[in-house]
């Protein structure tokens, strides 16, 4: 498909799996409002906050996923972000990878979803999390009340046949992961937690895990002229240019970056975004929106690469 093509298609390219560059649209949000609102109930259960810009990001990323059923998807940087959940209520079998130690996983995931650890260093037992808790500083008893409470209603699992699996590991060497062995990999607004140079091996490690004619779906943050650096957020924001050949995609690909400046208005107007900030914005200067002024000084986009079948 040529990038006119792309173009004059709108909306309907979020439908159709091919590989692209696609600046995120605000009008997702209105295309697919169904999804939005069960996006924010499911949150809302679980006591999560949306990053300003992670409703475009998971709006695009489920709807490329298409079917998720029964599926072995790769959630990179998960963190205990929300699409590792969306994901197994919905079926899938997530093997949920990020840096960050995730041993001590909150119980109210796991009263919830079926959750494992890849090695047992990777996931405590639910006993050994409750007494990890109580070495900590508030008052004993309001503890011991919450984690009994906690252990009483893990029994009350849903019976969806989706799993979520814990693997605490740099992106960058998955060995514990077999080649083509994925049928897709997510990546939510993670991707661009690594500098340049760094970006390019974790990309190729992913497309390792990849079964072949499987996609890898990344949202990143877009830079219109020259890759730079969003310190608050401690993200790269990158150039279609640069995107390109870190995920190895040909020249033609189609890709909408030549309307950067159309979409950057679009986004800098969207109500949706600007008056549902979560409340951690307000408390720091340290994030995507520096003490909750709405002043998006980046835009999200999507990267869809398809493994090339051997």
């Amino acid at each position: 498909m040529s990038n006119k093509e792309f173009q004059s298609n709108g909306l309907q390219s979020v439908n159709t799996r091919y590989e692209k560059i696609e600046i995120l649209p605000v009008s997702l949000l209105d295309t697919h409002r169904e999804l939005v609102e069960e996006l924010k109930e499911l949150a809302h259960s679980l006591g999560l906050d949306f990053g300003w810009h992670y409703l475009l990001d998971l709006v695009w990323i489920i709807n490329q996923l298409g079917e998720v059923q029964d599926k072995h998807i790769l959630d990179a940087g998960a963190g205990t972000g929300i699409l590792q959940w969306y994901l197994a209520k919905h079926n899938a079998h997530v093997l949920s990878v990020d840096r960050g130690n995730r041993a001590d996983l909150p119980l109210k995931f796991r009263r919830r979803f079926r959750v494992d650890g890849l090695r047992p260093e990777d996931l405590n037992s639910s006993s050994q999390v409750v007494l990890n808790s109580l070495r900590g500083k508030s008052s004993l008893g309001t503890k011991v009340k919450n984690q009994v409470r906690n252990l009483t209603t893990l029994a009350d699992k849903p019976l969806s046949s989706g799993s979520v699996t814990i693997y605490h590991r740099d992106l960058k060497e998955l060995k514990h992961v077999p080649d083509d062995s994925m049928d897709a990999v997510v990546a939510v607004s993670a991707l661009e937690h690594n500098p340049p140079n760094d970006l390019e091996a974790v990309v190729k490690e992913l497309l390792r895990v990849l079964k072949p004619g499987t996609p890898l779906l990344a949202t990143l943050g877009a830079a219109s002229e020259k890759d730079w650096f969003h310190e608050p957020s401690s993200g790269w924001c990158y150039t279609d240019t640069t995107l390109k050949n870190v995920f190895q995609l040909p020249e033609n690909v189609p890709s909408n970056y030549e309307k950067y400046d159309e979409l950057m208005m679009e986004l800098r107007e969207c109500e949706v975004l600007r008056d549902n900030l979560a409340k951690f914005y307000f408390q720091s200067g340290n994030n995507g929106m520096p003490w909750g002024i709405w002043d998006p000084q980046y835009q999200s986009v999507g990267v869809c690469k398809i493994k090339a079948k051997q």
